[in-house]
């Protein structure tokens, strides 16, 4: 069958790779995918905003799936479009998808199934939110309401912090994703990243993953979209799982149903393991960048059929494996992210980094440009490894990162350092 995959990261050449290597893949088209994704995928000059386009480019080149990456498409409805066309899609629907495009909704779903999340305030105004700040004091997070590239949450550690997070929101930092803000008691623990894939009514749960979300060594640093990541999460436990399927995610899958949107495609629950057990921090709705880059190294099972079965209804028939191999990935990102950074920058030794058949490198941010490959973006490349423990697998990654010529890139170093922690 032809597919269309939209998206232009790092998960998107992840899902591409795992994507074409499906028995039953004829054809693989990207839109407007990466210098890494052309190696796999036929790229398309398509935009995604444009759903008229894709709906025509889909009936004009006989494709059965489109499978959207990224968050901004399926929170503009771009799946809603495509099944009215009698396209289908794998992805949650405008409605379900407001899981993710609205933290405020996310909250009335979590008071609604008694799901155990941070206590919070939803604020429209400004002095109430300031307010709210000085009564609770800090630690405490602000979330601007909506979708953010990721930046729009501040976990603050003094008051002043928390006050001035909450006036960059009102002040049109974020720009309408700021109109509202939520704000969130802070939760102690460790965090760790859950993925099930949902048809509407079946959840069937993914791998765990953790990743590193700060840019620096020793998790100093501004947020970013993501440093560094692997899976499985020692952390989650068989025990954890099943707390977090009963209690967070199916109550969760059975209210959405409830209301009448049901969810379909790939839940991403964000959590918090506390002394008391998990708790959900947010859900995303779609698969994490640089998560879905592990996650899918280690998949035995052909993704393409799972997605199908969301798609179609069918979860309840199919199953996952998943090698019992670590795998981690380090991403490269350009010298200054994520504040400004220069793109156009030239990377060399790729195909000597890869020369392990236990390394993948997945471009997050590249492109060719007179016959150099080039980084197009703020994270540019995910240099993944699988191998038997958290040390080999890093050993592995972090040695294909010393073959790659890119001096105005960095990294991290101390990827996986809780569960290395944990191994020794």
């Amino acid at each position: 069958m032809n597919i269309l995959l939209i998206g232009s990261g790092g998960r998107e050449h992840a899902l591409a790779w795992a994507i074409s290597n499906s028995p039953l893949i004829s054809t693989l088209y990207a839109a407007p995918g990466n210098a890494g994704i052309a190696e796999v995928a036929t790229l398309v000059d398509l935009d995604a905003g444009s759903h008229d386009d894709v709906i025509h480019f889909c009936q004009s080149h006989d494709v059965e799936l489109v499978v959207v990456g990224p968050e901004a498409p399926l929170v503009a409805g771009l799946v809603d479009d495509l099944e009215a066309a009698g396209i289908k899609a794998f992805g949650p629907s405008k409605a379900a998808a407001q899981l993710e495009g609205s933290k405020a909704f996310t909250k009335g779903v979590c008071d609604e199934a008694a799901i155990p999340t941070a206590s919070y305030g939803r604020f429209g105004e400004k002095d109430a939110a300031l307010a709210y700040v000085r009564e609770k004091g800090a630690p405490i997070v602000v979330k601007a309401d909506g979708l953010a590239a990721g930046k729009g949450v501040v976990v603050a550690m003094n008051e002043a912090d928390a006050l001035a997070a909450v006036e960059a929101c009102f002040d049109g930092s974020f720009g309408d994703a700021g109109a509202e803000v939520v704000i969130e008691e802070f939760l102690e623990g460790e965090e760790a990243s859950f993925f099930v894939i949902v048809d509407g009514k079946t959840a069937l749960p993914l791998a765990t993953a953790q990743d590193h979300k700060r840019a620096y060594d020793g998790d100093e640093g501004p947020n970013t979209g993501g440093m560094g990541a692997y899976s499985p999460a020692p952390v989650m436990t068989d025990a954890l799982i099943d707390r977090t399927m009963r209690e967070i995610i199916e109550p969760t899958v059975a209210t959405m149903a409830k209301r009448g949107t049901p969810f379909k495609g790939v839940l991403y629950a964000g959590l918090m393991i506390t002394k008391d057990g998990p708790k959900l921090i947010e859900y995303n709705t779609r698969f994490g960048d640089p998560e879905c880059q592990v996650l899918m190294l280690r998949m035995k099972d052909d993704i393409l059929t799972v997605m199908l079965a969301s798609a179609g209804g069918t979860l309840d028939k199919v199953s996952v494996r998943w090698h019992d191999d670590v795998a981690l990935t380090v991403v490269m990102a350009a010298k200054g992210y994520p504040g400004s950074y220069d793109k156009g920058t030239e990377i060399k030794g790729l195909a000597e980094a890869a020369s392990d058949p236990d390394v993948e490198i997945f471009h997050a941010g590249t492109k060719h440009d007179a016959g150099k490959l080039v980084a197009n973006g703020g994270r540019v490349l995910n240099v993944t490894a699988r191998a038997p423990s958290v040390r080999e697998a890093r050993d592995k990654a972090y040695a294909a990162i010393e073959r790659i010529d890119w001096p105005e890139g960095f990294c991290r170093s101390d990827i996986a350092w809780r569960a290395l922690a944990r191994e020794s």
